[in-house]
């Protein structure tokens, strides 16, 4: 969207006929005044939606239905019981917004077909753009000293996230800022979503994983993060186009980063049996994760003051260290034996999973995200996402002897049904659904299942038979490759599609030919990222709560591509 798009949304919300109480009209009598009960609640509001930018956009966002003085005194009230009220019932004090809530229209994207590709680009193109990606990244790690991540919000939510989701949020998530401000975050995607505010909150994009627009982006570092740029500049150094000045400034990156990974972002919990594991936290304590002295206080004001360990940090960070060759005792640890205690089991422990946003799909055999810290906080209740436990997968296939998996029958029981739960994702067709996913959309999941079998071929045949007896992993393969050939790469590609498109492609053993799609995208793509990289910024990842948070980056999008470019060059190599 350019400058024009922008300038004529902006000017028909800030014109537009006000049709009843605006948000602040709602709030303000409650929230603006002196701080009394939880004073989080009116210090998210002043914070996030009280800012002179945003009430100028939704001054004239109204709500008619809310000219009902009972209607409004209800919404109003149950903001007054989430301030004042020391435990508030969530469910009650929900129901006003999820009512409201339901009375918008969100739809995911649904890209038009695309024209049919014949031919890929030269080989010399697609070199060059590998080369463009990997100096990116190298030169992004000189001038900051790591590779930084971003994060965006996007106001107008997730649009599968609607009233009863909420309550699903506020009554399953465990922090009290995390409910305010999911509350509140709610409240405002009415008035933006039914406004003329929609356009410029939530413009337009082409392609599906949506585009992360400027100028409010928070940078940060996260070992998930660090563990895939490892896995990228791994696959530059394998591509044989390096120099040997790259490789060792590649090396040096690597190194510093695994050491992110599993000594700075290490974190001692208890397993559900009591023994001790080490993991890897989401966001390493303070100055780790590089945040601004602005951008930290912000955090702490919208409720994000805790984090805990993740399923996935944790396999992620293990998984890059165990390719880059460290011997660091953490990898040592058979983390199948805590994933374990995790792991739903139906009728057992499906408690466990608090915050069932994706309930349209059987958790039976899934692992659960968040991780009990030692002092057992859990803010975010608990959720279970499909593309974590394909990670868990993929670390297990790698250390698989290691963690001696064939010879526990144990842990050997616990890898089957991790799969089995994939099977059932892959026989349903749910994985190609994003009601199914917690923090990813349908193709990364299909380009992380492609790494995931690259690490179950690369097994020897006897372990390969003993892992899937029933040969379920060709079953999800072929299901995945229908996904991505027949609808993901059948309609119109941004970059970060066509990257992960080429991830699942090369991965599951595609014929080359299919490729030209992708490929023509990310060469017709080159330098849209202007001053800031060859590409833009995408979504890579995304929270549903408290709103849509999208995280990525312009050093994200050029990792991906460069693994797609990487694995398409050496399957065309191939022939």
């Amino acid at each position: 969207m350019n400058f024009h798009y922008f300038a004529g949304a902006a000017c028909r919300a800030l014109l537009a006929p006000k049709d009843g109480p605006s948000l602040y009209d709602v709030c303000d009598p409650v929230l603006s005044g002196p701080a009394s009960g939880d004073p989080h609640l009116a210090k998210f509001y002043k914070t996030a939606l009280g800012n002179p930018a945003l009430r100028m956009l939704l001054r004239r966002a109204g709500l008619p239905e809310l000219r009902d003085e009972a209607t409004l005194t209800a919404l109003r009230q149950a903001l007054v019981r989430a301030r004042d009220e020391a435990e508030p019932d969530w469910a009650a004090v929900g129901q006003p917004v999820a009512d409201l809530v339901d009375s918008i229209a969100l739809d995911h994207p649904k890209p038009p077909p695309a024209m049919f590709t014949g031919s890929a680009p030269p080989a010399a193109q697609i070199d060059g753009v590998i080369r463009d990606c990997a100096q990116h990244l190298l030169g992004s790690y000189r001038k900051n000293g790591f590779l930084p991540t971003y994060a965006a919000f996007n106001l107008i939510g997730d649009p599968d996230f609607r009233g009863r989701e909420l309550i699903m949020a506020l009554t399953g998530l465990n922090a009290r800022g995390y409910k305010n401000s999911s509350l509140l975050f709610n409240l405002a995607r009415v008035f933006i979503a039914r406004s003329p505010a929609h356009a410029v909150v939530n413009p337009p994009w082409r392609g599906i994983a949506e585009p992360m627009w400027e100028p409010v982006q928070i940078r940060h570092r996260s070992a998930y993060y660090d563990a895939f740029f490892i896995e990228a500049l791994l696959s530059y150094g394998e591509s044989g186009l390096a120099s040997p000045a790259d490789k060792i400034a590649a090396e040096r990156a690597i190194a510093d980063m695994v050491d992110f990974c599993v000594n700075i972002s290490r974190e001692e919990v208890e397993g559900i049996d009591g023994a001790r594991f080490n993991v890897v936290t989401a966001l390493a304590p303070p100055p780790h994760p590089r945040f601004s002295r602005y951008f930290a206080q912000i955090k702490q004001d919208l409720g994000f003051g805790i984090y805990v360990p993740d399923c996935d940090t944790t396999a992620c960070s293990i998984s890059a260290a165990t390719q880059a060759g460290c011997t660091d005792p953490i990898i040592d640890q058979p983390l199948l034996d805590f994933y374990a205690g995790y792991q739903v089991r139906a009728g057992v422990n499906e408690p466990r999973v608090t915050v069932p946003l994706n309930e349209n799909i059987d958790y039976e055999g899934g692992v659960a995200t968040w991780i009990d810290n030692l002092r057992g906080e859990r803010p975010y209740g608990n959720d279970l996402d499909p593309t974590l436990n394909l990670d868990i997968l993929e670390v297990s296939f790698r250390n698989l002897a290691r963690w001696k998996i064939l010879e526990t029958p144990a842990r050997l029981a616990t890898v089957h049904r991790i799969i089995g739960f994939q099977k059932r994702l892959a026989a349903s067709g749910a994985f190609a659904n994003p009601r199914s996913h917690i923090y990813y959309l349908p193709e990364l999941y299909s380009a992380y299942f492609g790494r995931c079998y690259a690490a179950f071929l690369a097994l020897p045949l006897a372990a390969q038979a003993s892992i899937d007896p029933n040969g379920d992993f060709d079953f999800i393969r072929h299901r995945v490759l229908s996904y991505v050939k027949g609808e993901l790469m059948a309609a119109e590609m941004n970059v970060f599609d066509a990257a992960l498109a080429l991830i699942a492609l090369g991965h599951l053993g595609a014929d080359p030919r299919a490729f030209a799609p992708a490929l023509n995208v990310i060469v017709g793509a080159i330098g849209e990222g202007g001053r800031r990289g060859p590409f833009r910024a995408y979504e890579w990842n995304k929270m549903k709560t408290p709103t849509r948070i999208l995280v990525g980056g312009p050093e994200v999008t050029s990792a991906f591509v460069l693994m797609g470019l990487a694995l398409a060059k050496r399957a065309m190599t191939r022939g």
